[in-house]
């Protein structure tokens, strides 16, 4: 058995959180990267858990870590986290650059030290410049973006670059098509993200 655990906020929460007790997938990418695993691979007797939480922040993910995450003992942890840090400052509670980037490799080594042979993905926090986005959190999202990258890099984990995914995407339609606020995906930009983790995380999940 294998199991995968996804962790972040309300892109990966996507539905899952007050629809009952148990196991729920939500509605979004976790559900359709498990139903291709399931789908595909029985055999691996897939284990597959959504944690995401909405409105989570990094360090709301630090807070619950050990029993979201670690207790769950996951082969495979994914991680997707970073846009309510810069959405929650409109009420004084976001959480600026620098303390994001240490509570990210404090889970980091938090997690190797308790999972030291867990496979780690690291998801690129992403926007479009519409909806609920707003233009002074683009220079502050790209800084983001850059931390979580030198993270992957640093610890040599498996990075999916999201906001270069949904910009490629803008060729083949409008940005609406694929978020509906510029944060949250519909089922088209959920299909953009399955794709791209698949794609990143193949050499753990074939």
């Amino acid at each position: 058995m294998k199991t995968l655990v996804f962790q972040g906020d309300s892109i990966t929460d996507c539905g899952r959180t007050g629809i009952g007790d148990g196991n729920n997938m939500g509605m979004g990418y976790p559900a359709f990267i498990a139903a291709q695993l399931l789908g595909d691979q029985p055999e691996k007797e897939w284990n597959i858990i959504n944690r995401g939480i909405s409105g989570h922040r990094v360090v709301d993910l630090y807070a619950r870590w050990k029993m979201d995450t670690l207790n769950l003992k996951p082969d495979i942890l994914s991680i997707l986290i970073g846009v309510n840090d810069t959405w929650h400052e409109c009420r004084q509670n976001g959480v600026d650059v620098p303390r994001y980037d240490k509570f990210y490799r404090m889970l980091m080594d938090w997690t190797l030290e308790v999972l030291p042979d867990v496979k780690l993905v690291l998801m690129e926090p992403f926007v479009l410049p519409f909806g609920a986005v707003e233009d002074s959190w683009l220079p502050e999202m790209d800084a983001r973006r850059a931390v979580v990258r030198k993270i992957a890099e640093g610890y040599k984990t498996v990075f999916v670059p999201l906001q270069s995914v949904f910009n490629d995407a803008l060729k083949r339609a409008p940005q609406e098509y694929w978020l509906k606020d510029g944060v949250h995906p519909t089922a088209a930009g959920h299909r953009l993200i399955q794709k791209a983790w698949l794609e990143a995380a193949k050499e753990f999940i074939n």
